[in-house]
């Protein structure tokens, strides 16, 4: 009587449903809007994005536009309202004046106030170079990331100071990126890596890749990954780097490097980087938008856009694991991707064939446990 107790209890175990354990899954963009020249964008190669409040300032090829969250309005400026120049490649917005800078791509430096704007150049101020790739708020300056340095802006005093191989270690003078935080300047420099500018004792400190190799990185996590810096963002004490060879993490003691080999990332060719916090980044690449979304797991979202059935898509992927694919509907209208600011929950992304609003919905940090069976929930569910 026992034992067949005992194999009606085993049979039973055998018949019950098996349920697989819950897996922490990121959050995942799924709710999308697109803005186009239909929607009233001068051009719809975007280099720059940056939210203001209800006002997100976006840079193009033809002109600077200022698109509402509100209404969805789009008003635009180009040369003929007295915008300096047509290619806007930068753009910072002041915290406390509001005032709206703007890189021009051969047009110098300007400034957007009041409905007015001013114009700096090589001919009549301290601008090394009219070509301007980046542009960030120090306190009372604005520094100029140009093709052949960088300069920097007091806007109380007017005074200029500029920077070349002359008086910082620049190997190379093709400044392409700045970014500024907790008393810090990172510029991302072509050829010469990420250099660290300390405002208070105006010194320099440059991150280089130890192993001198130009096209890969021999050793792992030794450095930076490649000289030829395209962006940096340093958030929560973490220095994010971003080139045409892969993207690096630098925690102050260690550095982590990222490559198509070893994560999520969609292409070692990266245009651009924002850091989030310690443990998000995103990074703009010539194959779509990469998240790393749980630097301690190394889990990515991958970002693209099917070019032949016009379909966004989304990858989760830890390492080289494929998590879970999401068809999205639509996301980003272009792979090629340039630029990108985080707006709380929200994303903006500039690419080269128009702007993407990614909407948080319930967006949230990190990981949370899921049913693999069930989609992923946000604003994210499928």
């Amino acid at each position: 009587m026992i034992r067949k107790a005992a194999l009606l209890a085993i049979s039973a175990l055998i018949l019950l449903p098996s349920f697989a354990a819950a897996e922490e899954l990121p959050y995942v963009y799924t709710d999308w809007r697109q803005f186009t020249t239909k929607d009233g964008l001068p051009n719809d190669h975007i280099f720059a994005v940056k939210v203001d409040g209800p006002r997100v300032w976006i840079g193009t090829e033809d002109g600077l536009a200022m698109l509402d969250k509100r209404t969805g309005r789009v008003q635009s400026w180009n040369e003929a309202d007295g915008l300096p120049w047509k290619v806007v490649s930068a753009i910072a917005v002041h915290p406390e004046t509001g005032e709206v800078w703007l890189g021009l791509f051969g047009g110098g430096l300007a400034r957007f106030s009041g409905g007015r704007f001013d114009h700096w150049h090589q001919l009549n101020s301290g601008l090394v170079n009219d070509v301007v790739y980046g542009v960030a708020i120090e306190n009372d300056n604005v520094w100029a990331a140009t093709t052949a340095g960088a300069s920097r802006y007091n806007t109380v005093t007017g005074e200029w100071s500029i920077y070349t191989e002359k008086n910082a270690p620049m190997e190379e003078i093709w400044n392409y990126g700045v970014s500024y935080n907790d008393g810090k300047v990172y510029l991302g420099v072509w050829g010469s890596g990420v250099l660290e500018f300390d405002v208070k004792t105006e010194r320099w400190k440059d991150y280089l890749d130890p192993d001198g190799e130009m096209e890969i990185d021999l050793y792992r996590d030794d450095g930076i990954v490649h000289v030829i810096t395209t962006g940096v963002s340093y958030v929560d004490g973490i220095l994010w780097a971003s080139s045409y060879f892969g993207a690096s993490r630098y925690d102050g003691r260690n550095w982590r490097g990222y490559f198509i080999k070893d994560s999520g990332i969609p292409s070692d060719f990266i245009n651009y980087v924002y850091g989030r916090s310690a443990n998000e980044a995103w990074f703009c690449t010539d194959k779509g938008v990469g998240a790393l979304v749980d630097f301690e797991t190394n889990t990515w979202v991958k970002y693209t856009l099917d070019p032949k059935n016009k379909t966004g898509r989304a990858v989760v992927m830890r390492d080289l694991e494929v998590l879970r694919e999401i068809d999205t509907g639509i996301n980003i209208p272009h792979n090629y991707a340039l630029s990108v600011d985080l707006d709380g929950p929200d994303v903006w992304i500039g690419t080269s064939k128009g702007l993407a609003w990614g909407m948080g919905g319930q967006y949230y940090t990190g990981l949370r446990e899921e049913s693999p069976e069930a989609p992923i929930s946000a604003g994210g569910g499928e």
